[in-house]
């Protein structure tokens, strides 16, 4: 059964939601501030979190920071009342796969967890589970989202997995900023292409021997991206 832990300060949200998911049919855990939900998130296995971004004890930046350094790729849904546009960017900068703006409708909610389990579903089909691919410095299976530097496990967030997925499936092809945003976002909100951009400045630093003058991941100006293999 799918497992999903809402990490939320606020009772009537916690609960509602705990409630209305376990309706539609998944395992529900939960915890009440960000360091609970780190020590949650650190020590168990989900399949996404609701991650409440202002919180007592750590806020849902700091928890997103933190498990994505120690390389847990659990899918992360922001859950925030702030709609300013560079609080969205920081949010997904930091690792998070997605987010929803409170107030919100639980059935846009559930389209976005959905949308995202979806596409985890689909990472793993059709492969092999100990497929390797060379792409620059990386050996990564897309499978099973790991990655390694010559036999070191290399931490990649789960967008950084998608896109670089992406890149891979249609290798030697430009492929443009909106449709980086449609595939991987799959919404027609921001984020911005400067968020595109910044996650490829990331995967750059990972891949390239020089992330200054890219070979692998090259930059079609004023159009997009195109993975050289």
């Amino acid at each position: 059964m799918i497992k999903i832990l809402i990490v939320e300060d606020e009772p009537n949200m916690r609960m509602g939601l705990k409630d209305n998911l376990e309706f539609e049919g998944y395992e529900v855990d939960y915890a009440e501030d960000g360091q609970a939900g780190l020590e949650k998130i650190l020590h168990n296995k989900y399949n996404l979190v609701l991650l409440d971004v202002m919180m007592p004890k750590l806020s849902g930046f700091d928890v997103c920071k933190t498990v994505r350094k120690n390389g847990i790729n659990t899918p992360i849904i922001l859950l925030t009342a702030k709609g300013e546009e560079i609080d969205k960017i920081l949010g997904l900068e930091l690792g998070a796969d997605d987010y929803v703006t409170k107030p919100f409708s639980l059935r846009e909610l559930l389209a976005r967890i959905k949308a995202i389990l979806r596409r985890g579903d689909d990472s793993t089909s059709g492969n092999k589970l100990d497929e390797m691919i060379r792409i620059g410095r990386l050996d990564v299976n897309f499978p099973s989202y790991n990655a390694f530097e010559e036999g070191t496990p290399v931490q990649l967030s789960h967008k950084e997995f998608e896109i670089l997925h992406l890149l891979w499936n249609r290798k030697n092809t430009t492929v443009s900023r909106d449709d980086l945003l449609n595939d991987i976002w799959g919404y027609d909100e921001t984020p911005t292409t400067r968020t595109v951009d910044n996650f490829m400045l990331r995967l750059r630093q990972k891949i390239e021997l020089d992330s200054n003058h890219p070979h692998i991941i090259i930059t079609v100006h004023g159009i997009g991206y195109k993975l050289i293999i």
